[in-house]
C-alpha cells in the first residue's frame, strides 16, 4: 500500500490524481511510493490503448481487492468525508482547485489530529455513541461552533435519532465485543433469570386472541383489599386469569429479585428514610409500593405528597425502573453469547427478548429539578463499592438540569408545598435519553440508543407533535414496558392536552426499521400487543376525574390495575380558621358536556345579582379553568362591570395594579384564576365577598383563599360571606373540601343550599 504522506508537504503542488486519492483514502496512491535505491528489474508490461483514467481507476480497484482484513486503514475510510467522482470531475476551473486544496489540507490535518489523539473529552461520546453533537440532540438542543447548548425552537428529526451511527445503538452492538472479551477471560457469568422472576413471568406470558379480546372489552372485575399503610386498595383486571395481588408481612431479600448490584445499593441509597425502623429494606410505604410495582400491576397512588414522602415514592420507582432494565438488559447479552455460540453450531434456539425499539421505560416528570433528582438515585444506585460509575456528560447536566440563582430569593413567606413544589430548576419543556452500558451511565444518549427517557410533557409533545406537522416522530415510544408518570396533578396546572396526547401514542407500530433485529423482538411486539404488557405507574396527590380517565382508559395491562382509593373524612374546610358563613349551592345538569354551559348561566343569572349592590364589594371571584375566566372577564367588560382580574400570563406590573385597586376599593370585583394562586401563592388583601366558581382542584387552595380574608382584618367578620357552585359531577373535588360523608349528602339531598359556619368562637 501507498505509504502515509507527511502533511506538511505542500499538497497544490501534487498532480490532480493524487490529490483525489489523498483526500479519498487518506494516503498517497501506490503509484507515487517511494522504492529504494537498490536496482530492480524492471518489468515491461503492454497496456491497451485506454485513458489515464481507467488505468488510475483498475489500480484503485487492485487495492481494494487486497484489503479483506480489518486494518486500521477501514477504519480511516469509515472516517473520512467521500466526495463523488462527478463532483470532482465538474471543477475544472483552475482558480477552483486551488480552493479545493486549501479545504482539503485542512481537512487531512483534522483527521489526521483526530486519528492520533489518545484522550477523550469528558464529554465525548462512547466508542459507540459519535461524538458530542449526536448526543445532544436527545435533549432537543443545537450546538454552536462553541458546543456550548441552545434551546431550538424548531425541532428536527435528528434530535432524537442519529441515522449514521444508528446500527452501532443496538443494544447487541454495543456489548457484543465486551462480552466477547468477558467470555474468553471467563470472569463473567452468564446471566440466568429465574422461572419465578416477576418479570420474566410477565414478559413471557403468552397471550391468545381471545385474551386481547376480552382485555379489549374492558369489562372488569374488581375486590377490594386494605393493606397497613396505602389503605383502601381497589384492585381490578379484565383478564381471567391475572394473579391475585399479596403483600408479603416479612420481606425476603431473595424473592424480591433484585438485580445483584442494587441488593446492596440500595440499602444504603435509602438508609436516610429508615430512622429507627426494624425493616432493613424498606420504609411501611415502599414496602407496599414496591410489591404492587414488583407484581407487574398498573398502580394508580394519589396520595404522592411533594414534601419527604414524596421522595420516598421518588426512590421505590426508581428502583423499579432500574431493576428492570439492568435485568432485562442482562438478559440480552446472555443471550448474545448463546446466539454467538449458535453461530458455530452449537444449537438452534430462538431469542425473543427485545422491543421493536431500544426504549423500556418512559418517566414523565414535571420540571428539570425533578429530572434532576430521578437521574442522580438512579447513578446512585449503580455505584457499587469499589466500582466507581462512569458517567459521561455529567458536568454538562449538571449544568442544564442544576439550579442556579439569578435573582434574589423571595422574601415573602410561602407554604411548605409551594416551596417544595418550586425548588430548583422549575423549565417544563426537557427531555433526555439515558443508556445503561455495563457499569457506565450515558447521558444524552439519542433516544433510539437509550434505556430510559426522562420527559416533561411538553419536551415530548414537541417531538410527537400532532398529525399533519412535520419532523413529527413517535416511534421510540413503540415499545416502552414501563410508563412513569410523576407528580400528575402539577400537569393539570401545566396542560393537560400534551398529556393526552402522549397516551395517544404509546405503543403503536413504529414506522421505521430502525435498525432492529426482527429474529430477537418478542411476538407480542410484532403483534401490536405491546399496550397489554405495559406497566403504568401513577402519582399524584389529589384524586381528579382527568387524572382517573388516564387509568380507567388508556391502561390496558393484562396483569390488571391497584388504584388506593382512601376517601377523606374531615375535608379541607376544617382547616378555615375564620368566622364565616359557607354556602354551597348545587346546579343540575343533564350531562357533563353541559355543565360548562349550565354553571355559567347559574353565575349570571342567580350569584352574580347578590353582589351588584354596592355594600357586596371587596368579591373576589376564584376561577380555575381559564376558559372560564376568559368568558366571565368578557362578559363584566361588556356589562361595564367595575372589576379588574389576574390570571397567570397577568405580568407583575399589572399583577401590583389590580391588587392596589382591589384593596382600595376602586374596583369592586377581582377575579382571579386558580394557575395564578398556584404559580405565585400571593396573599391577595381585602376580600370581603368569596365565590368559588368551581370548587378548586387542591383542596387546600380553599382554605387558603378563605383564610386570607385575615390579612385585612377591619372587625367586619360578620358581613364576610363566601359561595361556592358544585354539581354532582364534583364529587371528588366536595369530598376533598367537605369530607366524603357530608359530600354524599349534599348529593343525594333534595335540598340545592348548605349552609357551613367555620371559625373560633372564643
Amino acid at each position: 500500500m501507498g505509504k502515509k504522506r507527511k502533511y506538511d508537504v505542500n499538497i497544490s503542488s501534487l498532480p490532480r490524481k493524487q490529490r483525489k486519492h489523498l483526500r479519498e483514502f487518506g494516503e498517497d496512491h501506490p503509484f507515487f511510493d517511494h522504492v529504494s535505491k537498490s536496482e530492480e528489474r524492471t518489468q515491461i508490461v503492454e497496456l491497451h490503448e485506454s485513458s489515464e483514467d481507467e488505468s488510475h481507476s483498475d489500480s484503485e480497484g487492485e487495492d481494494e481487492v487486497n484489503l479483506k482484513k480489518p486494518s486500521t486503514y477501514q477504519k480511516l475510510l469509515a472516517t473520512l468525508k467521500h466526495v463523488s467522482e462527478d463532483e470532482e470531475e465538474s471543477s475544472s476551473d483552475e482558480e477552483e482547485e486551488d480552493d479545493n486544496d486549501e479545504v482539503d489540507e485542512e481537512e487531512i490535518n483534522d483527521e489526521n489530529e483526530q486519528l492520533s489523539s489518545n484522550e477523550e473529552d469528558e464529554d465525548a461520546e462512547d466508542v459507540d455513541g459519535g461524538d458530542a453533537h449526536e448526543g445532544d440532540v436527545a435533549d432537543g438542543e443545537e450546538v454552536d461552533d462553541d458546543k456550548k447548548p441552545i434551546e431550538s425552537e424548531e425541532q428536527t428529526p435528528d434530535d432524537f435519532t442519529d441515522k449514521k451511527h444508528e446500527a452501532k445503538f443496538c443494544l447487541e452492538t454495543n456489548f457484543s465485543e465486551e462480552e466477547a472479551k468477558d467470555q474468553k477471560d471467563k470472569t463473567t457469568e452468564r446471566f440466568t433469570m429465574s422461572l419465578e422472576d416477576p418479570l420474566k413471568k410477565h414478559t413471557e406470558h403468552e397471550l391468545e386472541e381471545d385474551d386481547i379480546n376480552q382485555i379489549s372489552s374492558n369489562s372488569k372485575t374488581s375486590y377490594s383489599l386494605k393493606w397497613p399503610t396505602l389503605g383502601q386498595l381497589v384492585v381490578s383486571s379484565s383478564y381471567k386469569k391475572a394473579n391475585p395481588l399479596k403483600l408479603e408481612k416479612v420481606i425476603d431479600q431473595t424473592k424480591l429479585y433484585l438485580h445483584k448490584s442494587l441488593e446492596s445499593s440500595w440499602t444504603r441509597v435509602n438508609a436516610s428514610f429508615l430512622h429507627g425502623q426494624r425493616e432493613p429494606i424498606f420504609t411501611p410505604l415502599q414496602k407496599e409500593l414496591f410489591s404492587i410495582m414488583n407484581s407487574y400491576k398498573d398502580l394508580y397512588y394519589p396520595s404522592r405528597m411533594v414534601t419527604a414522602q414524596g421522595e420516598e415514592v421518588r426512590h421505590v420507582y426508581c428502583l423499579h425502573l432500574l431493576n428492570h432494565v439492568l435485568k432485562a438488559n442482562s438478559q440480552v447479552l446472555s443471550n448474545n453469547s448463546k446466539k454467538r455460540e449458535q453461530n458455530f453450531g452449537s444449537g438452534d434456539e430462538d431469542f425473543r427478548d427485545q422491543g421493536l425499539t431500544r426504549p423500556k421505560v418512559l418517566v414523565v416528570v414535571p420540571f428539570r429539578e425533578s429530572a434532576l433528582r430521578v437521574v442522580q438515585i438512579l447513578i446512585s444506585l449503580m455505584e457499587v463499592p469499589k466500582k466507581k460509575v462512569d458517567v459521561s456528560h455529567k458536568k454538562r447536566f449538571k449544568e442544564s438540569y442544576g439550579y442556579i440563582a439569578n435573582e434574589k430569593p423571595s422574601k415573602l413567606k410561602r407554604p411548605e408545598d409551594f416551596d417544595a413544589i418550586f425548588a430548583g430548576n422549575i423549565d417544563d419543556h426537557f427531555r433526555i435519553g439515558v443508556s445503561l452500558i455495563r457499569k457506565s451511565v450515558r447521558l444524552y444518549a439519542p433516544f433510539y440508543s437509550s434505556d430510559i427517557v426522562i420527559a416533561s410533557p411538553l419536551g415530548l409533545r414537541t417531538i410527537v407533535r400532532t398529525e399533519g406537522e412535520k419532523n413529527r416522530d413517535f416511534d421510540f415510544l413503540s415499545s416502552i414496558e414501563m410508563l412513569i408518570i410523576d407528580q400528575a396533578d402539577i400537569y393539570l396546572m401545566q396542560n393537560w392536552e400534551h398529556m393526552l396526547n402522549l397516551m395517544s401514542h404509546l405503543n403503536l407500530q413504529p414506522k421505521e426499521p430502525h435498525g432492529v433485529d426482527f429474529s430477537r423482538v418478542r411476538m407480542w411486539c410484532l403483534t401490536n400487543w405491546s399496550k397489554y404488557y405495559r406497566q403504568t405507574l401513577l402519582f399524584s396527590s389529589l384524586q381528579d376525574p382527568q387524572i382517573n380517565s388516564i387509568f380507567n382508559k388508556h391502561c390496558f395491562n393484562y396483569s390488571g390495575q391497584v388504584a388506593v382509593r382512601n376517601m377523606p373524612m374531615t375535608g379541607s374546610i376544617c382547616q378555615v380558621m375564620v368566622q364565616l358563613p359557607h354556602v354551597f349551592q348545587r346546579l343540575e345538569a343533564d350531562d357533563l358536556l353541559s355543565v360548562i354551559d349550565t354553571r355559567f348561566q347559574f353565575f349570571i343569572d342567580k350569584i352574580l345579582p347578590q353582589y351588584r349592590d354596592a355594600v357586596m364589594s371587596h368579591t373576589l371571584i376564584y376561577v380555575p379553568s381559564y376558559f372560564d375566566y376568559v368568558r366571565i372577564r368578557n362578559y363584566f367588560t361588556k356589562e361595564d362591570l367595575n372589576f379588574t382580574h389576574i390570571c397567570e400570563y397577568t405580568e407583575k406590573g399589572g399583577v401590583s395594579r389590580a391588587r392596589h385597586l382591589f384593596v382600595k376599593g376602586d374596583r369592586r370585583f377581582l377575579v382571579v384564576t386558580e394557575r395564578f394562586h398556584f404559580y405565585k401563592r400571593y396573599t391577595l388583601k381585602g376580600i370581603k365577598n368569596l365565590i368559588f366558581y368551581e370548587l378548586p382542584t387542591y383542596p387546600h387552595f380553599y382554605s387558603e383563599m378563605c383564610n386570607m380574608m385575615k390579612a385585612s382584618n377591619t372587625g367586619e367578620e360578620a358581613t364576610w360571606t363566601c359561595t361556592v357552585l358544585y354539581s354532582k359531577y364534583d364529587a371528588q373535588k366536595l369530598a376533598a373540601v367537605v369530607g366524603a360523608e357530608r359530600a354524599a349528602q349534599m348529593l343525594q339531598s333534595g335540598k340545592n343550599v348548605h349552609l357551613f359556619v367555620t371559625g373560633d368562637n372564643s
